[in-house]
């Protein structure tokens, strides 16, 4: 079992920058995907960055490519995601998730994510 844990949500203006972090209890190195999602109200939740574990292997949305940065500290068991350039249609709430996998790549689909954080809310105002 993997547990999660976000940190780092906030209220920032528009084009502003954030860091989120999420701590993971345990997980394999090289055995993992490791990824951000968001919910905003009333809409789905979407995949926003993905890393495998113990490698550069990332995949991005396109919506955040070139603004966000997602990273892995594996000797913390710790996931980040830099936000910048934050717009208002940033706003949610945003939730770590891992999948145990040998598959050596990652998909930006929640569908394939086994563990879940509680999420951390960003909102970004204009």
């Amino acid at each position: 079992q993997v547990q999660l844990v976000e940190s780092g949500g906030g209220s920032v203006q528009a084009g502003g920058s954030l860091r989120l972090s999420c701590a993971a209890s345990t997980y394999t190195y090289n055995r993992f995907c490791l990824g951000w999602f968001r919910q905003a109200p009333g809409k789905e939740r979407e995949g926003v960055a993905v890393i495998y574990s113990g490698s550069r292997r990332l995949e991005y949305a396109d919506i955040v490519r070139g603004r966000f940065s997602i990273s892995e500290d594996y000797r913390e068991n710790t996931v980040y995601l830099q936000m910048n350039s934050l717009k208002p249609d940033d706003t949610a709430m945003y939730y770590c998730a891992a999948e145990r996998t040998s598959r050596g790549n990652c998909y930006t689909s929640s569908a394939y994510y086994d563990y879940w954080g509680q999420g951390t809310q960003v909102t970004v105002s204009s």
